[in-house]
Protein backbone atom coordinates (compact mmCIF):
# COMPACT_ATOMS: atom_id res chain seq x y z
CA UNK A 1 0.00 0.00 0.00
CA UNK A 2 1.25 3.52 -0.72
CA UNK A 3 0.10 7.02 0.19
CA UNK A 4 -2.26 7.10 -2.78
CA UNK A 5 -4.08 4.08 -1.36
CA UNK A 6 -2.96 1.99 -4.33
CA UNK A 7 -2.36 -1.62 -3.40
CA UNK A 8 -1.63 -5.09 -4.69
CA UNK A 9 -2.92 -8.17 -2.90
CA UNK A 10 -1.35 -11.61 -2.73
CA UNK A 11 -3.43 -14.42 -1.24
CA UNK A 12 -1.52 -17.39 0.13
CA UNK A 13 -3.59 -20.57 -0.21
CA UNK A 14 -3.70 -22.61 3.02
CA UNK A 15 -3.16 -25.78 0.99
CA UNK A 16 0.35 -24.54 0.20
CA UNK A 17 1.22 -24.48 3.93
CA UNK A 18 1.86 -27.00 6.66
CA UNK A 19 -0.69 -26.10 9.36
CA UNK A 20 0.16 -27.18 12.96
CA UNK A 21 -2.47 -29.20 14.76
CA UNK A 22 -2.40 -26.91 17.80
CA UNK A 23 -0.72 -23.81 19.18
CA UNK A 24 1.82 -25.99 20.95
CA UNK A 25 2.37 -28.17 17.89
CA UNK A 26 5.58 -28.20 15.87
CA UNK A 27 5.69 -25.27 13.45
CA UNK A 28 7.04 -25.45 9.90
CA UNK A 29 8.57 -22.23 8.63
CA UNK A 30 7.76 -21.08 5.10
CA UNK A 31 9.63 -18.50 3.04
CA UNK A 32 7.74 -15.83 1.10
CA UNK A 33 9.48 -13.59 -1.41
CA UNK A 34 7.89 -10.33 -2.56
CA UNK A 35 9.37 -8.21 -5.36
CA UNK A 36 7.93 -4.68 -5.36
CA UNK A 37 8.56 -2.58 -8.43
CA UNK A 38 8.72 1.22 -8.14
CA UNK A 39 8.51 1.20 -4.33
CA UNK A 40 8.21 4.64 -2.71
CA UNK A 41 8.95 6.05 0.74
CA UNK A 42 5.29 5.58 1.71
CA UNK A 43 5.04 1.99 0.45
CA UNK A 44 3.94 -0.37 3.23
CA UNK A 45 3.42 -4.10 3.68
CA UNK A 46 0.30 -5.30 5.48
CA UNK A 47 -0.02 -8.91 6.67
CA UNK A 48 -3.31 -10.40 7.80
CA UNK A 49 -4.99 -13.79 8.10
CA UNK A 50 -8.55 -15.02 7.73
CA UNK A 51 -9.84 -18.17 9.39
CA UNK A 52 -10.83 -21.12 7.24
CA UNK A 53 -14.51 -21.91 7.06
CA UNK A 54 -15.60 -23.70 10.24
CA UNK A 55 -12.27 -23.10 11.99
CA UNK A 56 -11.67 -21.08 15.15
CA UNK A 57 -7.91 -20.90 14.60
CA UNK A 58 -6.58 -17.59 13.35
CA UNK A 59 -3.02 -16.28 13.41
CA UNK A 60 0.53 -16.68 12.20
CA UNK A 61 4.13 -16.16 13.22
CA UNK A 62 6.52 -13.85 11.35
CA UNK A 63 10.30 -13.92 11.64
CA UNK A 64 13.37 -12.66 9.76
CA UNK A 65 11.86 -9.98 7.53
CA UNK A 66 14.61 -8.84 5.16
CA UNK A 67 14.20 -5.85 2.84
CA UNK A 68 16.67 -5.55 -0.02
CA UNK A 69 16.93 -2.32 -1.98
CA UNK A 70 17.29 -2.92 -5.70
CA UNK A 71 16.46 0.61 -6.87
CA UNK A 72 19.87 1.15 -8.39
CA UNK A 73 19.93 -2.19 -10.22
CA UNK A 74 21.01 -1.85 -13.87
CA UNK A 75 18.17 -2.20 -16.33
CA UNK A 76 19.90 -4.59 -18.72
CA UNK A 77 17.52 -7.38 -19.66
CA UNK A 78 17.98 -11.00 -20.67
CA UNK A 79 15.34 -13.02 -22.49
CA UNK A 80 15.52 -16.82 -22.57
CA UNK A 81 13.32 -18.93 -24.85
CA UNK A 82 12.95 -22.69 -24.37
CA UNK A 83 11.01 -24.94 -26.76
CA UNK A 84 10.74 -28.63 -27.60
CA UNK A 85 10.47 -28.24 -31.37
CA UNK A 86 9.30 -31.80 -32.14
CA UNK A 87 11.64 -33.67 -34.44
CA UNK A 88 13.81 -30.69 -35.35
CA UNK A 89 10.87 -28.46 -36.36
CA UNK A 90 9.66 -31.09 -38.84
CA UNK A 91 6.56 -29.02 -39.42
CA UNK A 92 8.48 -26.17 -41.07
CA UNK A 93 11.50 -27.90 -42.59
CA UNK A 94 9.77 -28.09 -46.00
CA UNK A 95 9.43 -24.32 -45.85
CA UNK A 96 13.17 -23.83 -45.26
CA UNK A 97 12.27 -23.03 -41.61
CA UNK A 98 11.11 -19.56 -42.71
CA UNK A 99 8.11 -19.44 -40.34
CA UNK A 100 10.22 -20.73 -37.49
CA UNK A 101 12.92 -18.11 -38.10
CA UNK A 102 10.36 -15.30 -38.28
CA UNK A 103 8.82 -16.47 -35.02
CA UNK A 104 12.19 -16.46 -33.21
CA UNK A 105 13.08 -13.08 -34.68
CA UNK A 106 9.76 -11.65 -33.51
CA UNK A 107 10.46 -12.86 -29.96
CA UNK A 108 14.07 -11.58 -30.09
CA UNK A 109 15.47 -13.87 -27.37
CA UNK A 110 19.04 -13.54 -26.17
CA UNK A 111 19.36 -17.27 -25.47
CA UNK A 112 17.42 -20.19 -26.95
CA UNK A 113 17.29 -23.75 -25.66
CA UNK A 114 15.89 -26.24 -28.16
CA UNK A 115 14.82 -29.80 -27.30
CA UNK A 116 14.38 -32.44 -30.02
CA UNK A 117 16.83 -30.35 -32.01
CA UNK A 118 17.53 -32.94 -34.73
CA UNK A 119 15.82 -33.63 -38.04
CA UNK A 120 14.35 -37.15 -37.88
CA UNK A 121 11.60 -37.51 -40.52
CA UNK A 122 11.34 -36.62 -44.16
CA UNK A 123 9.24 -33.61 -45.08
CA UNK A 124 5.47 -34.24 -45.03
CA UNK A 125 6.14 -37.85 -44.10
CA UNK A 126 6.45 -40.21 -41.13
CA UNK A 127 9.35 -41.96 -42.87
CA UNK A 128 12.58 -41.63 -40.93
CA UNK A 129 15.58 -40.02 -42.58
CA UNK A 130 18.49 -42.24 -43.52
CA UNK A 131 20.93 -40.30 -41.37
CA UNK A 132 23.25 -37.34 -41.55
CA UNK A 133 23.12 -37.39 -45.36
CA UNK A 134 19.50 -36.24 -45.19
CA UNK A 135 19.24 -34.46 -41.85
CA UNK A 136 19.72 -30.69 -41.88
CA UNK A 137 19.76 -30.50 -38.09
CA UNK A 138 21.71 -30.64 -35.85
CA UNK A 139 24.59 -30.30 -38.29
CA UNK A 140 23.54 -26.86 -39.55
CA UNK A 141 22.32 -25.14 -36.40
CA UNK A 142 25.05 -22.52 -36.87
CA UNK A 143 23.52 -21.50 -40.20
CA UNK A 144 19.95 -21.59 -38.91
CA UNK A 145 20.78 -19.62 -35.75
CA UNK A 146 22.47 -16.87 -37.74
CA UNK A 147 19.19 -16.29 -39.56
CA UNK A 148 17.57 -15.17 -36.29
CA UNK A 149 20.60 -13.28 -35.03
CA UNK A 150 22.45 -15.78 -32.84
CA UNK A 151 26.17 -16.11 -33.45
CA UNK A 152 26.93 -18.79 -30.85
CA UNK A 153 25.73 -22.43 -30.95
CA UNK A 154 26.44 -25.36 -28.66
CA UNK A 155 25.27 -28.97 -28.72
CA UNK A 156 24.45 -29.31 -25.04
CA UNK A 157 23.14 -32.83 -24.60
CA UNK A 158 23.20 -35.64 -27.16
CA UNK A 159 23.13 -39.41 -26.84
CA UNK A 160 20.62 -40.32 -29.56
CA UNK A 161 18.47 -38.43 -32.07
CA UNK A 162 16.79 -36.22 -29.43
CA UNK A 163 19.55 -33.71 -28.58
CA UNK A 164 19.31 -30.32 -26.92
CA UNK A 165 20.94 -27.30 -28.55
CA UNK A 166 21.65 -23.87 -27.06
CA UNK A 167 22.01 -20.81 -29.28
CA UNK A 168 22.89 -17.35 -28.02
CA UNK A 169 23.87 -13.77 -28.73
CA UNK A 170 26.54 -14.28 -26.07
CA UNK A 171 29.53 -16.66 -25.99
CA UNK A 172 28.77 -20.25 -24.88
CA UNK A 173 31.08 -22.97 -23.67
CA UNK A 174 30.29 -26.61 -22.94
CA UNK A 175 31.06 -27.72 -19.40
CA UNK A 176 29.82 -31.28 -19.55
CA UNK A 177 27.68 -33.65 -21.60
CA UNK A 178 25.88 -36.20 -19.47
CA UNK A 179 24.99 -39.63 -20.85
CA UNK A 180 25.26 -41.87 -17.78
CA UNK A 181 27.97 -43.58 -15.76
CA UNK A 182 28.70 -46.39 -18.21
CA UNK A 183 27.32 -48.93 -15.76
CA UNK A 184 23.87 -48.86 -14.18
CA UNK A 185 22.73 -45.32 -15.04
CA UNK A 186 21.76 -44.19 -18.52
CA UNK A 187 20.55 -40.71 -19.49
CA UNK A 188 18.69 -41.89 -22.56
CA UNK A 189 18.44 -38.66 -24.57
CA UNK A 190 21.49 -37.10 -22.96
CA UNK A 191 21.75 -33.90 -20.94
CA UNK A 192 24.19 -31.03 -20.91
CA UNK A 193 25.71 -28.25 -18.85
CA UNK A 194 26.79 -25.09 -20.68
CA UNK A 195 27.86 -21.67 -19.49
CA UNK A 196 26.91 -18.42 -21.17
CA UNK A 197 29.09 -15.36 -20.60
CA UNK A 198 26.79 -12.34 -20.42
CA UNK A 199 29.17 -9.40 -20.38
CA UNK A 200 31.26 -10.92 -17.61
CA UNK A 201 28.44 -12.59 -15.66
CA UNK A 202 28.19 -16.38 -15.94
CA UNK A 203 24.84 -18.10 -16.39
CA UNK A 204 24.86 -21.90 -16.07
CA UNK A 205 22.29 -23.72 -18.19
CA UNK A 206 21.46 -27.39 -17.70
CA UNK A 207 19.48 -28.92 -20.55
CA UNK A 208 17.67 -32.25 -20.54
CA UNK A 209 15.00 -34.40 -22.11
CA UNK A 210 14.14 -37.34 -19.89
CA UNK A 211 12.96 -40.79 -20.88
CA UNK A 212 9.30 -40.70 -22.07
CA UNK A 213 7.72 -44.13 -21.60
CA UNK A 214 5.66 -45.73 -18.81
CA UNK A 215 7.99 -48.74 -18.64
CA UNK A 216 11.66 -48.66 -17.68
CA UNK A 217 14.38 -48.33 -20.29
CA UNK A 218 15.23 -51.71 -21.87
CA UNK A 219 12.60 -53.48 -19.74
CA UNK A 220 12.24 -57.09 -20.86
CA UNK A 221 8.57 -57.20 -19.89
CA UNK A 222 7.28 -53.75 -20.82
CA UNK A 223 3.72 -54.40 -19.64
CA UNK A 224 4.85 -55.56 -16.20
CA UNK A 225 7.33 -52.71 -15.92
CA UNK A 226 4.62 -50.17 -16.75
CA UNK A 227 2.33 -51.68 -14.11
CA UNK A 228 5.17 -51.26 -11.62
CA UNK A 229 5.70 -47.63 -12.71
CA UNK A 230 9.12 -48.47 -14.08
CA UNK A 231 9.21 -45.36 -16.25
CA UNK A 232 8.59 -43.04 -13.30
CA UNK A 233 11.41 -44.61 -11.29
CA UNK A 234 13.75 -44.55 -14.28
CA UNK A 235 13.11 -40.85 -14.96
CA UNK A 236 13.67 -40.01 -11.30
CA UNK A 237 17.02 -41.83 -11.45
CA UNK A 238 17.97 -39.86 -14.57
CA UNK A 239 17.07 -36.62 -12.82
CA UNK A 240 19.02 -37.42 -9.68
CA UNK A 241 22.11 -38.27 -11.72
CA UNK A 242 21.85 -35.09 -13.83
CA UNK A 243 21.61 -32.92 -10.69
CA UNK A 244 24.47 -34.77 -9.01
CA UNK A 245 26.65 -34.15 -12.06
CA UNK A 246 25.79 -30.45 -12.29
CA UNK A 247 24.43 -28.12 -9.62
CA UNK A 248 24.82 -30.44 -6.61
CA UNK A 249 28.45 -30.98 -7.55
CA UNK A 250 29.35 -27.44 -8.53
CA UNK A 251 27.04 -25.21 -6.46
CA UNK A 252 24.90 -27.23 -3.99
CA UNK A 253 23.51 -24.14 -2.26
CA UNK A 254 22.48 -22.50 -5.53
CA UNK A 255 24.49 -19.33 -4.93
CA UNK A 256 25.20 -18.82 -8.65
CA UNK A 257 23.04 -18.21 -11.70
CA UNK A 258 21.56 -21.55 -12.75
CA UNK A 259 18.82 -22.47 -15.21
CA UNK A 260 17.67 -26.06 -15.66
CA UNK A 261 15.17 -26.53 -18.46
CA UNK A 262 13.85 -29.14 -20.83
CA UNK A 263 11.17 -31.72 -21.46
CA UNK A 264 10.97 -33.58 -18.15
CA UNK A 265 8.25 -36.01 -19.32
CA UNK A 266 6.88 -35.90 -15.76
CA UNK A 267 4.22 -33.90 -13.96
CA UNK A 268 4.79 -31.92 -10.77
CA UNK A 269 3.11 -32.16 -7.40
CA UNK A 270 2.80 -28.37 -7.60
CA UNK A 271 0.07 -28.92 -10.21
CA UNK A 272 -1.83 -31.60 -8.34
CA UNK A 273 -4.69 -29.19 -7.67
CA UNK A 274 -5.32 -29.75 -11.39
CA UNK A 275 -4.49 -33.47 -11.73
CA UNK A 276 -6.03 -34.65 -8.42
CA UNK A 277 -3.75 -37.67 -8.15
CA UNK A 278 -2.96 -39.57 -4.91
CA UNK A 279 -0.24 -37.99 -2.81
CA UNK A 280 1.98 -41.07 -3.17
CA UNK A 281 1.70 -41.19 -6.98
CA UNK A 282 5.07 -42.12 -8.48
CA UNK A 283 4.44 -39.65 -11.30
CA UNK A 284 5.65 -36.94 -8.88
CA UNK A 285 9.00 -38.58 -8.06
CA UNK A 286 11.10 -36.63 -10.55
CA UNK A 287 9.96 -33.13 -9.58
CA UNK A 288 9.78 -34.04 -5.90
CA UNK A 289 13.50 -34.71 -6.06
CA UNK A 290 14.19 -31.30 -7.63
CA UNK A 291 11.94 -29.39 -5.26
CA UNK A 292 13.12 -31.11 -2.05
CA UNK A 293 16.75 -32.00 -2.79
CA UNK A 294 18.07 -29.13 -4.93
CA UNK A 295 18.15 -25.32 -4.66
CA UNK A 296 15.97 -24.86 -7.76
CA UNK A 297 12.64 -22.99 -7.99
CA UNK A 298 9.97 -23.74 -10.61
CA UNK A 299 9.57 -20.26 -12.12
CA UNK A 300 6.08 -20.84 -13.57
CA UNK A 301 4.76 -22.24 -10.29
CA UNK A 302 6.37 -19.36 -8.39
CA UNK A 303 4.73 -16.73 -10.60
CA UNK A 304 1.37 -18.46 -11.07
CA UNK A 305 0.62 -20.38 -7.85
CA UNK A 306 -2.66 -22.24 -8.10
CA UNK A 307 -3.02 -21.41 -11.80
CA UNK A 308 -2.42 -24.35 -14.13
CA UNK A 309 -0.23 -23.62 -17.16
CA UNK A 310 -0.15 -26.40 -19.76
CA UNK A 311 3.02 -26.87 -21.79
CA UNK A 312 1.83 -29.51 -24.26
CA UNK A 313 -0.93 -30.10 -26.78
CA UNK A 314 -2.08 -33.02 -24.62
CA UNK A 315 -2.76 -30.60 -21.76
CA UNK A 316 0.01 -31.57 -19.32
CA UNK A 317 2.76 -29.39 -17.90
CA UNK A 318 5.95 -31.39 -18.37
CA UNK A 319 8.24 -28.67 -19.77
CA UNK A 320 9.77 -26.61 -16.98
CA UNK A 321 12.24 -23.84 -16.32
CA UNK A 322 13.94 -24.13 -12.93
CA UNK A 323 16.03 -21.28 -11.50
CA UNK A 324 18.26 -20.72 -8.50
CA UNK A 325 17.47 -17.89 -6.11
CA UNK A 326 19.87 -15.30 -7.61
CA UNK A 327 18.06 -15.63 -10.95
CA UNK A 328 14.60 -15.81 -9.37
CA UNK A 329 15.31 -12.39 -7.88
CA UNK A 330 16.01 -11.06 -11.38
CA UNK A 331 12.84 -12.43 -13.03
CA UNK A 332 10.63 -9.82 -14.66
CA UNK A 333 8.21 -12.20 -16.32
CA UNK A 334 7.73 -15.81 -17.40
CA UNK A 335 5.03 -17.34 -19.57
CA UNK A 336 4.10 -19.91 -22.21
CA UNK A 337 3.40 -18.86 -25.79
CA UNK A 338 0.25 -20.65 -26.98
CA UNK A 339 -0.85 -18.47 -29.89
CA UNK A 340 0.40 -17.30 -33.26
CA UNK A 341 2.96 -19.57 -34.88
CA UNK A 342 3.25 -21.56 -31.63
CA UNK A 343 -0.43 -22.57 -31.68
CA UNK A 344 -0.36 -26.38 -31.49
CA UNK A 345 -2.71 -28.52 -33.58
CA UNK A 346 -2.74 -32.14 -34.64
CA UNK A 347 -1.42 -32.64 -38.16
CA UNK A 348 -4.53 -33.37 -40.28
CA UNK A 349 -2.75 -36.19 -42.12
CA UNK A 350 -2.40 -38.03 -38.79
CA UNK A 351 1.23 -38.79 -39.48
CA UNK A 352 2.55 -40.62 -36.45
CA UNK A 353 0.60 -38.31 -34.14
CA UNK A 354 2.69 -35.27 -35.14
CA UNK A 355 1.52 -31.72 -34.38
CA UNK A 356 2.07 -28.43 -36.15
CA UNK A 357 4.40 -26.77 -35.42
CA UNK A 358 5.09 -28.85 -32.27
CA UNK A 359 3.26 -30.80 -29.59
CA UNK A 360 4.88 -28.51 -26.98
CA UNK A 361 4.62 -24.78 -26.30
CA UNK A 362 7.54 -22.36 -25.93
CA UNK A 363 8.41 -20.91 -22.51
CA UNK A 364 9.83 -17.42 -22.18
CA UNK A 365 11.62 -16.06 -19.10
CA UNK A 366 12.69 -12.42 -18.90
CA UNK A 367 15.34 -11.23 -16.45
CA UNK A 368 16.59 -7.83 -15.37
CA UNK A 369 20.29 -7.73 -14.53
Amino acid sequence: VNGLNEYSEFVLDRTKLTIPTSESGVKSWHTLRFVVNDARADTALDLYATAASGSSYLGYYVDDIVVTKIKDMPTNTLKVLYWNIQNGMWSDQGNNYDNFVEFVKSESPDICVWAEAESRYRTDSAVKMAGCEEAYLPYNWDLLAKRYGHEYVCMAGKRDTFPQVVTSKYPIKIVKRINGNGDDIVVVHGAGHVQVDIEGETVNIVTLHTYPFKYAYLAEDQKKSAEEHGGDYFRATEMKYICEQTILKEDPNGEGNWIMTGDFNAISRADNFHYNRPDDDTAFLLHDYILYETPYFDVIEELYPGEFQKSTFSGRRIDMVYLTDPLMEKVQDAYHITDGFATSSRDPRKLNGFCNPSDHYPIVVKFRF
